[in-house]
């Protein structure tokens, strides 16, 4: 095994989609927890190698209603303290940005679907997007944006809702997009969604499929050497 990689979960149809299939297939040891059963997140990061926390319906400050929430916080901080790789999507993105001290609010425009984002001057530096193109194929399901906390990087943009990825110190990254669904998935959701079209999310999910399945990998490849190159300095100091 090359480390423990723990994800986080908020509801049973929010899986780890095809970033849990390309770990698991490399050999990393995968540690879901899932919190709507009421799993507890780990108190220590010794044995982590990276983490992912995914998304979810709730909204971050809905601490009463999720009492979840308030443990992730201060998870999220332990992590960023502990310079672990981190990858927040979606839900897991606003979490970061609030406990950065960053505003979490509604959306001025809801994105479901496929979209395009683009990635700014310091996204196309960025290691997590090494080797992709400027534009990205996304897919998108919120109502809620992010404001990017002082000191982080704008990653990537696009025209409905300004900040899409966003990057903390040297490890830490924020997805507003979903580079980890699955076809299954994306129905999944779209058939709980009254007003969704669900054969054209379908079709188009099937147009764009072997471009944005590419670019996941790439992606997921990118946080895959980021984590191995922590983990290996890790155990070189140790």
């Amino acid at each position: 095994m090359n480390g423990k990689i723990y994800i986080v979960k908020h509801v049973e149809d929010e899986g780890p989609g095809r970033l849990g299939e390309y770990f698991q297939a490399l050999g990393w040891e995968i540690l879901t927890v899932e919190l709507y059963r009421g799993h507890t997140l780990p108190k220590t990061l010794d044995s982590a190698a990276g983490v992912v926390i995914l998304g979810g319906p709730m909204n971050v400050y809905e601490e009463e209603a999720y009492p979840f929430l308030r443990d992730e916080d201060q998870f999220i901080k332990q992590v960023l303290r502990e310079e672990v790789p981190f990858l927040g999507i979606c839900l897991g993105a606003q979490l970061l940005a609030k406990a950065r001290g960053a505003a979490v609010t509604k959306s001025p425009h809801k994105e479901i679907g496929w979209f395009e984002a683009e990635l700014t001057e310091a996204g196309e530096r960025d290691c997590l997007f090494h080797g992709l193109p400027g534009a990205l194929s996304v897919f998108q399901w919120h109502e809620d944006t992010f404001a990017v906390p002082v000191g982080a990087s704008l990653l990537a943009t696009s025209e409905l809702c300004r900040n899409q990825a966003f990057r903390v110190s040297n490890s830490a990254y924020g997805l507003q997009f979903h580079p980890e669904v699955t076809q299954e998935m994306v129905l999944a959701w779209a058939r709980k969604e009254a007003s969704v079209d669900v054969r054209r999310i379908d079709e188009e999910g099937t147009r764009r499929r072997v471009h944005f399945e590419a670019q996941g990998v790439r992606l997921f490849e990118n946080f895959g050497r980021l984590i191995a190159s922590t983990t290996g300095a890790t155990k070189t100091e140790g």
